[in-house]
């Protein structure tokens, strides 16, 4: 069914009441996050997956819920240092040759954004969110409305090489302490290596931020799925929107593959799909997918105490309580879901390169992921300028999981005309 409208004016917000239908369309951690908020305020949820639910980005991420992670990718000098190493074959960074005219058109908007004004601008909005979802994922997950997500609210650290590379990063610690008000504890090279025993020695030194938590993801989206069934939230797999069919502005229905879904209300927190969508839905998405790649293990015998990015390497290490997890690098590559063994190598060779165990047997998963990359490092979060009645929740870079739960509730606060949480001005989707 081709999507119609008899509306060419912008059209006014309609409310969700306790009897509205609410579609989500993403069954991933925002899908997930809105559809518990959504269903707080009286409203029937149903949440349709194009595969299964939870099994996308949100499934082999490396579970950081970290409220360090203020600054966007795009900041003044990115453009520079990505040239010097995107074309090295161990790059972690990479962009395979191609003509994409969305692609280049998405990178020319990344390179405008990547200054001064536009990082604190970004970071700010980046800020909110991740504060706001840190508490509220400490509030369900002690409580037992997520269970079981082997949550650690023990810190990240972020370790160097070298004492040049640790004491550089002193700019951008100062950088955060004035702008956000953000702290770190710095250790030396020595008492690195006493605060984390898995390191070899050698390392330059880090940055702990104790205000970071780790979960195992998988875990969190099968809580969040029995959350959701309990409390009533409709739940269909293997269900991939089609189109949509709209009168005066407002979204009456979906077609999807498995059937015509009615809808009073209609959430899109499709990730990295979403500029799929955009005809369908009638705006400008600038969103890439970001390819990032993890490997899931045993827990080693020297196995990690704290969760640690290499900065200089762009690998992350996560412990959990039921494995262990080496993540990272970044892939502009489209669609493509094949699994890159150059890249996975590039994950091993940095985790070798800091820790005295860096491996254990057997590998239990080997995963890649896109994450939805938006052209400015802030997510796009707002009602969509051409509907009455259709929102969208998307863009949240790598950053997902840690601002899930804070865009579910605003998402909610939104759709149901209450006083959101925090300002929803530098989300809005309107602003491409």
């Amino acid at each position: 069914m081709n999507d119609t409208s008899q509306s060419s004016t912008p059209p006014s917000v309609s409310q969700p009441t306790s009897s509205s239908n609410v579609v989500i369309v993403g069954g991933g951690v925002i899908g997930a996050a809105c559809a518990y908020y959504l269903q707080k305020t009286g409203a029937t949820v149903t949440v349709i997956d194009r595969g299964e639910f939870g099994q996308a980005c949100s499934h082999g991420n490396c579970g950081y819920i970290s409220p360090s992670h203020i600054l966007p990718l795009c900041k003044p000098g990115a453009v520079s240092s990505t040239m010097k190493i995107m074309f090295k074959k161990n790059s972690p960074f990479k962009v395979r040759a191609r003509f994409d005219m969305k692609l280049w058109g998405w990178m020319l908007r990344f390179a405008r954004n990547c200054n001064h004004e536009s990082m604190l601008k970004s970071g700010r909005a980046r800020q909110a969110l991740l504060d706001s979802s840190r508490e509220l994922y400490l509030s369900l997950m002690t409580s037992g409305e997520l269970a079981d997500c082997e949550l650690h609210t023990d810190g990240l650290i972020f370790v160097h090489d070298d004492e040049h590379h640790f004491h550089e990063y002193e700019k951008t610690d100062k950088l955060l302490r004035e702008e956000f008000g953000l702290a770190a504890k710095p250790y030396d090279g020595k008492a690195l290596e006493a605060l984390e025993p898995s390191l070899k020695p050698g390392v330059g030194g880090g940055w702990l931020y104790e205000c970071d938590s780790h979960v195992r993801p998988d875990k969190v989206m099968s809580a969040w799925k029995q959350r959701l069934l309990a409390n009533s939230v409709n739940i269909v797999e293997h269900c991939e929107f089609q189109s949509l069919t709209t009168r005066d502005g407002n979204v009456s229905q979906i077609e999807t593959s498995t059937g015509s879904v009615k809808a009073d209300q209609v959430v899109f927190a499709t990730g990295a799909w979403s500029p799929q969508l955009a005809k369908h839905l009638k705006a400008t998405i600038p969103i890439q997918p970001g390819k990032g790649y993890s490997m899931t293990m045993p827990r080693p015998k020297i196995c990690p105490k704290y969760p640690m990015i290499f900065e200089q390497h762009r690998v992350a290490i996560t412990p959990m309580d039921t494995g262990y997890r080496i993540g990272s690098t970044m892939e502009f590559a489209g669609y493509d879901s094949s699994i890159n063994e150059t890249r996975l190598e590039i994950l091993t060779d940095g985790a070798k390169h800091y820790l005295k165990e860096p491996l254990a047997e057997p590998i239990q998963e080997k995963w890649c992921g896109w994450r939805p990359m938006s052209a400015d490092g802030a997510p796009i979060i707002g009602k969509l300028p051409q509907f009455k009645n259709a929102w969208l929740a998307a863009g949240h870079s790598m950053l997902g999981l840690s601002m899930g739960a804070g865009t579910g509730k605003l998402v909610a606060e939104l759709m149901t005309d209450q006083t959101p949480h925090i300002d929803p001005h530098p989300y809005r989707v309107e602003r491409f």
